[in-house]
């Protein structure tokens, strides 16, 4: 399609033009004279210049100068690029009219700005031709535009806008398409990756773009609403050309980012403001900053080793060079897609990055089920338990049928949340509690349990209460009283949510650091899993025993 539409534009200005004088000079004259519209009639005291018309009728005179024309391209048209409502002469004969001039009490009806006529064939010969305008511009007076000719075969002055718009209209789908998917993309993900939010916007404004570039061609626009249109195609272009910096921003961690897009927004207002009025340039020189913006951050990527860096500046290259030397109605939407194409690479890198994190997850989540299992059937624990039960058994079967029920209790809680990575809070202290009534059956301690300040509603990754309680069980001899208290301390505010666990109790003598045991990995591992980075995690000996803590960070 790109290099259809490279095609299109090279052979518009490599095809020789059937005009001889290619930027033929009008002269205007305000009054309203049929004779004026004849070939032979002398202007040569016309201004050159059409001035302030008001709501007067004016006539425009313009020699053409035509080549030897073949059978073959016959019949040609005629294009008049023109603000106002006027009616065409050719060589003093009718062929056509734009919009309504104004005449007895009626109104200027608007013409549109580009207009096409058919030329007889009859008045068709090498030579100067003469081509009146008999117009009004009451609307916008003191618009001072040129008027625009050209003349190709007449077939071709049709079709031709409608092959363009064909191949534009499939590109402006491709960005809807792509818009839409990642706006779905964004609010479907559990974290806000607001890259994918950025992207999304650059592709839904890149189509309204196309849409407004080429709506000449779709719709009547009269010429009083003209700037409208280039007004709305210069704020699209700011906006692009801030947001795609900030894209690749964020792909690069470029640390400076604010201050480049405070610069570059500072500087598109600049732009916009002293060339204010000069539709086409403003949207090169948006283009030129956008292109810049970007180069720092590509080029400070390349220097931190960035994956996609060389590739990113090699597009960028070949971005800049097209908008350079196509013409630039062309040339302004490839270089954007070129730009486009260079982001979609660069997701592509993040999104195999993510996939690979992913998998990394569920490997990570499958280990921690594993733990989760192994805590409870490890073979000592067992072995050890089950004695226990016996003797409870023989020597107090009502006793021993309690012990039997607790511990199949918490093997029930156990097999429901192993497979889960968050489980309500109310379900985590059911699990310690019967895990309690266990331990105080085997080892005879009187476990006493406490908690403050639950919230119920709350939602924490499974087991980890359960092993914090484990480890002061494990750790932990009895006060005088044969008494063991665990206490949990539940508290928020609207950045963090804390639990923290104390264990009143004697500690026992250390052996080996017991902030690095497997217990507290496994902790740290679930934090992570459900979390990722918003989490801290202390422990460590008190007066009373041993306090461990667990802040949640609210992002």
């Amino acid at each position: 399609m790109h290099k259809f539409i490279f095609l299109l534009a090279m052979l518009s200005i490599l095809a020789p033009s059937v005009i001889r004088n290619e930027d033929p000079i009008p002269v205007y004259k305000v009054g309203d004279d049929i004779a004026w519209a004849s070939k032979d009639y002398n202007d040569k005291d016309w201004s050159q210049t059409r001035g302030n018309t008001a709501d007067h009728i004016f006539w425009s005179r313009t020699h053409l100068d035509l080549r030897q024309v073949e059978n073959n391209i016959l019949p040609l048209g005629l294009q008049i690029e023109s603000f106002g409502s006027f009616e065409v002469y050719w060589d003093g004969v009718l062929i056509g009219n734009n919009g309504q001039i104004p005449q007895n009490g009626k109104p200027e009806i608007p013409g549109t700005e580009s207009s096409y006529y058919r030329i007889p064939d009859h008045l068709i010969s090498p030579g100067f031709h003469t081509v009146a305008l008999r117009s009004s511009q009451s609307l916008l007076p003191h618009v001072q535009r040129s008027i625009g000719f050209k003349i190709d075969p007449y077939n071709s002055l049709l079709t031709r806008p409608l092959v363009t718009i064909s191949y534009m209209n499939l590109m402006a789908g491709a960005f809807l398409i792509a818009a839409v998917y990642y706006f779905f993309l964004f609010l479907n993900s559990k974290r806000r990756h607001w890259d994918i939010l950025i992207f999304g916007t650059i592709c839904l404004l890149f189509f309204a773009l196309l849409i407004m570039e080429y709506l000449k061609f779709h719709v009547v626009i009269p010429y009083s609403e003209f700037f409208v249109r280039l007004e709305i195609i210069g704020w699209l272009t700011f906006a692009n050309a801030l947001l795609v910096p900030a894209y690749f921003i964020i792909q690069f961690k470029f640390k400076k980012g604010p201050w480049l897009l405070a610069a570059l927004f500072g500087t598109l207002i600049f732009l916009y403001i002293s060339n204010y009025g000069h539709y086409d340039l403003t949207a090169r020189l948006y283009s030129l900053a956008m292109l810049i913006a970007n180069f720092i951050v590509v080029l400070n990527g390349i220097i931190q080793k960035e994956k996609g860096g060389i590739i990113l500046l090699v597009g960028l290259v070949i971005s800049a060079l097209v908008g350079k030397f196509v013409l630039y109605d062309y040339g302004l939407f490839i270089s954007f897609t070129i730009i486009v194409l260079c982001m979609l690479y660069l997701h592509s890198i993040r999104t195999s990055v993510i996939e690979a994190e992913h998998q990394n997850a569920i490997l990570l989540s499958s280990r921690l089920q594993l733990e989760l299992l192994k805590k409870n059937i490890q073979p000592h624990f067992l072995r050890n338990t089950l004695t226990s039960m016996m003797d409870w058994v023989e020597e107090s079967p009502k006793e021993g049928a309690r012990f039997i029920q607790a511990l199949a209790s918490e093997f029930d809680i156990m097999n429901e949340i192993s497979e889960q990575t968050l489980i309500p809070i109310t379900k985590e202290l059911e699990l310690c509690r019967q895990h309690l009534s266990v331990m105080g059956f085997r080892k005879e301690i009187n476990y006493q349990w406490e908690q403050i300040g639950i919230d119920e509603t709350q939602l924490i990754p499974p087991a980890i209460i359960h092993t914090l309680l484990e480890n002061g069980i494990t750790h932990s001899e009895p006060l005088p009283g044969n008494t063991i208290t665990f206490v949990l301390h539940y508290s928020a505010s609207e950045k963090s949510q804390q639990y923290m666990f104390e264990t009143i109790a004697k500690n026992r003598q250390i052996i080996t650091d017991r902030t690095g045991g497997n217990g507290f990995k496994y902790i740290k591992a679930r934090l992570t899993e459900s979390y990722g980075n918003n989490w801290k995690f202390s422990s460590g000996a008190t007066e009373k025993g041993w306090i461990s803590t667990i802040q949640i960070v609210l992002s």
